[in-house]
């Protein structure tokens, strides 16, 4: 994996929209059943919103019944970062990007097989590569 991305804050709101920068930059989470990509059954590779790192694959991608878009696994083991997220007061697995640490969403443990992982992706986080 290249270097990683760093921007200024304003650099990262000149290219971004409102919601974009709020979820990636700020941590904020799309409402439920509202993002472009929660529903979507298109193959391809989700990329970051961001910086246009691959993520996620669509053969990982199942319907959770959350209202957003969810993977059972990373594209690969460098593509995603956790950490520990106390916030709201709740205990749970921030997923973030590697490589400009976008905030993407969190990773719970009642996915499916193989993995039995669920990582729960904010639409806005990502950009869609149809194969």
């Amino acid at each position: 994996m290249s270097d990683k991305i760093v921007k200024s804050e304003d650099e990262w709101k000149a290219a971004l929209t409102d919601d974009e920068f709020y979820i990636t930059r700020q941590k904020g989470t799309e409402r439920a059943f509202t993002g472009k990509y929660y529903d979507s059954k298109e193959k391809g590779q989700y990329l970051c919103k961001c910086c246009g790192e691959p993520l996620f694959d669509s053969d990982s991608k199942f319907d959770s019944g959350t209202g957003w878009p969810s993977f059972f696994e990373p594209l690969n083991e460098e593509a995603v970062e956790e950490e520990h997220d106390q916030s709201h007061g709740m205990h749970r697995i921030e997923v973030h990007c590697r490589k400009c640490n976008a905030h993407l969403g969190h990773v719970f443990p009642d996915g499916p097989q193989p993995t039995g992982l669920r990582y729960c992706i904010n639409s806005a986080s990502l950009d869609l590569k149809k194969d």
